[in-house]
C-alpha cells in the first residue's frame, strides 16, 4: 500500500497528536510497559477497534489502525488469535440477524424508515469464549459505536455493559499481572460494574486513522495520556431525570441551565468520573500563585510542577461559583483552561488563565438584558470540576447589565427546574477579596455584518427566478434525491454544491464536503462526459447491505443513477482526524487548529471550499447518537475547540468551515420533526453560547441551522435566529445554509406532529439556502413570492438579501483560492 505524501505527512502529524485526546481514567503505575512481547488480547474492539462513529460524518479512508494491528506494528505478539477468531464468528452471526430486523422494517415502511439503516446500532452480544492467552499482560478493548438518526439506549451491550463483558473484565482482572481496560467509545459507557475493581482505565476514544498505532505508542511509553474529560461519566440512574429525551414530538428541556457537572456539582451527586478529570502517567503540583483584576479582566496566575517520573502536559482550569439572586446558579461554571507545555520530570511552568466578567453573566428573561448580580465570585483553581480551590473572590456590589438583548427562541410550557439547596462546600472562603464596580464596565457594541457591495449589484440584476436558484442547492431537474450527503456534481462524494447556473454572470460555485472528522469523498472515482462517479464499492456498504436494490439506486447512492460508466478514474484519500469529543478531551484548542489545518489541505488538493464542520451542539444526554461528534457537555470547551478547528481550517485560502447544528439538535429520535422545548435562559446560557464564543473567535465562513423546531417553530424558519442572534447581536458575516433534505425527504408526515421545514419560511427568516437542492424548494420560493395567502409569504427584497449572501461567499472563496 504506497500513500502519497501528503498522507504520509497527516498520518504523522496525527499519531503524535492523537494521545493528547486519550484519558488516563485509572492508573497503579504498571504502564507503560518496558517492551514489546506477548499480550492477551480481548475484547470486540480489539480487531474490530473503530475510528469514528456511523453515518454522513464517517470518512472513507485509504486504511486505518485496529488496536490489533498497532500492536504488531509495535512488536507485540498477540497470543489470543484463537479467542478473537472466534468472536468474530459470534459478532458476524448476531450482525447478521440485526441487519435482517433493519432490512424488513425498511421493506415494510419504506424511505420514512432510511435513517435506520445509517445510525441504529446492534447492542453486543452475550457468548461464551473463555480467555485463556498466555503471557502476563492483557488488554481488553470494549468497543461502543453510535450514529447519525438513531439516539443510544440505557441497556445492556449499549450505555450498559453486556454480562458477558463484565464477567471477562473482572476475570482478567484476577488473572493476568497486568491488566488494562480500553476504552474505544465515542461517548460514556456506565462503568459502575467494574470501575471499582480495576487497576487500570484508558478511555482511548476514537482516533481516526491512527488509532491502533497511537494506542500501541502510549502502551509502551512513547507517548502517554494527557486528556481531561470533557463530560462527566457516571452511572445511569445519576444523571439528571428531570427533563424529557428522545420524545418523539416535543422535548422539554426542563432541567435548564443544569446541564452535567452543573447539575451534579449542585446536587452533590458523585459521578464514577467528574468533569475535566484525567491523570497521566506522571503527577503535578499546582501552586496557585494569585490572581489580578485589570478592568473586568480577571488573570489567576498558577506553577504547574511535574513531580513524577514521567514527561508529561497538564490541563489547568479554573471555575467561578456565581452568587445566587434574583437568577438561581449551578455550584459552578468552567470559566477559563489552559494546558502546558510537555514539561520534564521536575521542570515547572507557570500558566496565567484569563476570562472576561461579562463571559459568565447570565440571561434574565424579565429584562433580555445579560446581568452579573451583586455578592461574591469565589474563583477555584484546580485540575477537574471535582478538585479545585478557592483562590479569590471577585465582590460586586451592584446589579450589572453586561448587554441588552431581545427576547429569541420562544417560550416553553413551562418553569426552569431550580436547585431546593445548593450542595458542596460554602461558598464564604478565607481568600483575598477584590473590588469590582459598575464604572469598570463599558456597554458592549454591536456591528452589523459586512455584504460584499458587488454582491449586492449582482443580485439586484437577477430575476426572481434566478434569485430562487442561488437561494437552493444546486440540482438536475430531476432534483437531489440524497439523504445522505452525496449530492455534488463537481467533486465526487461530496454532499452537495450550490448551483452552477450562473457561471457565466460571474457566480461560481461552493461546493461542500460532509465532516467533522474529516472529509467525506469518494475514495476512487470516475469522469466521462456525463460527469464525475462514484467508485467508492463500498462506501456506503453498511446501508447497502439493508437496502434493497431498487431504493439504493432512487438514491443515487452509487452516483451512476443505475447506469453504467466508464470514466478516467481518479483517487481521492481523505484523512480521518479524531471525533469532536476527543478533540474536546484534549483540553488544548491547538490540537483542534492542527486537525483544522490537515482538513484545510485537503479541501484545497480535492477542490472543496465548505466543509460542514465543526458540530458543536451541547452534551445534553448522554445518549444522543451523534455525541460523538459534538465536543461536549460546557459550552466554554465546545466553543473554544470549535474556534480552534476554524482557525485551522480557514488558514487555507479558500476553503471554510459550517458550524453546525444551530441549534438545540441534541437528539436523533425524529430528528427532522422534533421540537426542542428550550426557556430563553437556557438557550442563551447553554445551547447558544458555543455558537457565540466559535463566532466571535475565529469568523466561520458558514452555519449550519438545525432539523428541529425550537418551541413549535423550525430553526431555520426562526427570524430571531437567523437575522436578531447571528447577525445584529453576534455581527455575523458568513451564510446560514439549511440541514441536508430539510423542507423535501423532511415533508409533513400523518405520523408526526409538526411539519417539516421548508425553502419559504427559511428564505423569509434569513437562512440563505436550502441545502442539497431540489425542484421541491425552487417551486415553494416562486409561489410564495408576493402571496399573502402563503403561510410563509416572501418578497423579492427576501430573496435579493439572501442571494446577495450566497453571491458574496461564492465570490470570496473562488477569489481567495485564485
Amino acid at each position: 500500500m504506497k500513500l502519497n505524501e501528503y498522507e504520509i505527512r497527516h498520518i504523522e502529524k496525527l499519531r503524535k497528536l492523537a494521545p493528547e485526546c486519550m484519558v488516563l481514567l485509572k492508573s497503579d503505575k504498571s504502564f507503560p510497559l518496558e517492551t514489546a512481547g506477548p499480550v492477551a488480547l480481548y475484547g470486540n474492539g480489539a480487531r474490530r477497534t473503530i475510528k469514528g462513529g456511523t453515518g454522513s460524518g464517517d470518512v472513507n479512508v485509504r486504511h486505518f489502525t485496529t488496536v490489533e494491528e498497532g500492536l504488531i506494528n509495535a512488536g507485540f505478539t498477540i497470543t489470543t488469535q484463537g479467542w478473537l477468531d472466534k468472536y468474530g464468528e459470534v459478532w458476524e452471526q448476531a450482525h447478521k440477524e440485526f441487519k435482517q430486523a433493519i432490512r424488513s422494517k425498511i421493506e415494510a415502511e419504506g424511505l420514512s424508515a432510511i435513517m435506520l439503516g445509517i445510525g441504529a446500532v446492534m447492542a453486543e452480544p452475550e457468548y461464551e469464549i473463555v480467555p485463556e492467552g498466555e503471557g502476563d499482560t492483557a488488554i481488553y478493548v470494549l468497543a461502543r459505536v453510535s450514529g447519525e438518526g438513531s439516539d443510544r439506549q440505557p441497556i445492556t451491550g449499549d450505555f450498559q455493559l453486556s454480562k458477558t463483558e463484565i464477567r471477562d473484565i473482572l476475570q482478567l482482572e484476577k488473572q493476568y499481572k497486568r491488566f488494562m481496560l480500553v476504552l474505544n467509545v465515542g461517548g460514556v459507557v456506565d462503568l459502575t460494574p467494574v470501575a471499582g475493581q480495576v487497576s487500570n482505565i484508558l478511555l482511548l476514544s476514537q482516533l481516526g486513522m491512527t488509532t491502533g498505532d497511537s494506542f500501541a505508542d502510549v502502551l509502551l511509553g512513547k507517548s502517554y495520556p494527557s486528556g481531561k474529560l470533557a463530560s462527566t461519566w457516571a452511572a445511569w440512574e445519576d444523571y439528571s431525570q428531570i427533563g424529557d429525551f428522545g420524545g418523539q414530538d416535543d422535548t422539554r428541556y426542563q432541567e435548564g441551565i443544569y446541564v452535567g457537572y452543573r447539575y451534579f456539582d449542585t446536587v452533590g451527586k458523585n459521578p464514577i468520573f467528574p468533569f475535566g478529570y484525567g491523570l497521566g502517567y506522571t503527577d503535578f503540583d499546582i501552586i496557585r500563585e494569585g490572581f489580578s483584576l485589570r478592568g473586568t479582566q480577571v488573570t489567576v496566575t498558577a506553577k504547574v510542577k511535574n513531580t513524577g517520573a514521567f514527561c508529561g502536559k497538564e490541563a489547568v482550569q479554573m471555575y467561578v461559583s456565581i452568587p445566587s439572586g434574583k437568577l438561581d446558579q449551578p455550584y459552578q461554571i468552567l470559566a477559563a483552561f489552559e494546558k502546558t507545555k510537555e514539561l520534564e520530570i521536575n521542570e515547572e511552568q507557570t500558566l496565567q488563565l484569563s476570562f472576561n466578567m461579562e463571559s459568565i453573566a447570565s440571561y434574565d428573561e424579565e429584562t433580555a438584558g445579560l446581568i452579573l448580580e451583586p455578592g461574591k465570585y469565589v474563583l477555584r483553581l484546580g485540575n477537574s470540576s471535582r478538585n479545585t480551590k478557592a483562590i479569590g473572590i471577585i465582590q460586586l456590589e451592584e446589579v450589572i447589565e453586561v448587554q441588552k438583548l431581545s427576547h429569541v427562541g420562544g417560550t416553553p410550557d413551562f418553569s426552569d427546574w431550580k436547585p431546593e439547596a445548593m450542595a458542596g462546600e460554602e461558598r464564604s472562603e478565607d481568600v483575598p477579596v477584590v473590588r469590582l464596580s459598575k464604572s469598570d464596565f463599558n456597554p458592549q457594541k454591536q456591528e452589523m455584518p459586512f455584504i460584499d457591495p458587488e454582491a449586492v449589484r449582482i443580485a439586484e440584476g437577477l430575476t426572481d427566478s434566478e434569485l430562487a436558484y442561488l437561494c437552493t442547492g444546486g440540482f438536475k431537474d430531476e432534483g437531489s434525491s440524497s439523504v445522505i450527503g452525496n449530492a455534488g456534481m463537481t467533486v465526487s462524494g461530496a454532499a452537495g454544491e450550490t448551483t452552477s447556473l450562473f457561471l457565466e454572470k460571474g457566480i461560481p460555485v461552493l461546493v461542500m464536503a460532509d465532516g467533522p472528522a474529516g472529509l467525506r469523498l469518494s475514495r476512487k472515482y470516475g469522469v466521462d462526459e456525463q460527469g464525475v462517479y462514484s467508485l467508492d464499492e463500498d462506501a456506503f456498504a453498511s446501508l447497502y447491505e439493508m437496502l434493497p436494490q431498487e431504493m439504493i439506486t432512487y438514491l443515487n447512492l452509487d452516483g451512476k443513477n443505475g447506469q453504467e460508466r466508464n470514466g478516467t478514474v481518479y483517487e481521492q484519500y481523505c484523512t480521518a482526524i479524531p471525533i469532536g469529543t476527543a478533540l474536546a478531551q484534549s483540553f488544548n484548542p491547538q490540537i483542534c487548529q492542527e486537525c483544522g489545518d490537515i482538513v484545510g489541505d485537503e479541501m484545497e488538493r480535492f477542490g472543496v471550499h465548505l466543509w460542514l464542520a465543526p458540530a458543536l451542539n451541547i452534551h445534553r444526554s448522554p445518549l444522543c447518537g451523534r455525541n460523538f461528534e459534538y465536543y461536549s457537555e460546557d459550552p466554554l470547551i465546545s466553543g473554544k475547540m470549535a474556534a480552534g478547528i476554524t482557525t485551522g481550517t480557514q488558514m487555507h485560502p479558500g476553503c471554510g468551515v459550517t458550524i453546525k447544528h444551530f441549534v438545540c439538535n441534541n437528539q436523533e429520535t425524529n430528528r427532522f420533526h422534533s421540537n426542542s422545548v428550550v426557556s430563553e435562559r437556557a438557550l442563551r446560557d447553554i445551547y447558544m453560547k458555543g455558537f457565540e464564543i466559535a463566532i466571535k473567535e475565529a469568523g466561520p465562513y458558514a452555519v449550519m441551522s438545525s432539523y428541529n423546531l425550537l418551541n413549535g417553530e423550525h430553526t431555520s424558519q426562526r427570524y430571531d435566529l437567523m437575522e436578531t442572534v447571528l447577525r445584529t447581536e453576534w455581527g455575523y458575516e458568513g451564510i446560514v445554509m439549511s440541514d441536508w433534505v430539510s423542507g423535501s425527504f423532511a415533508g409533513t408526515s400523518d405520523t408526526v406532529k409538526y411539519p417539516g421545514a421548508c425553502a419559504s419560511g427559511s428564505i423569509q427568516a434569513g437562512n440563505d439556502i436550502m441545502m442539497p437542492g431540489g425542484k421541491i424548494h425552487h417551486e415553494d420560493l416562486m409561489s410564495s413570492l408576493q402571496d399573502a395567502g402563503k403561510e410563509y409569504p416572501i418578497t423579492r427584497a427576501n430573496l435579493e438579501k439572501c442571494a446577495a449572501r450566497m453571491i458574496s461567499m461564492a465570490l470570496k472563496l473562488n477569489r481567495d483560492r485564485e
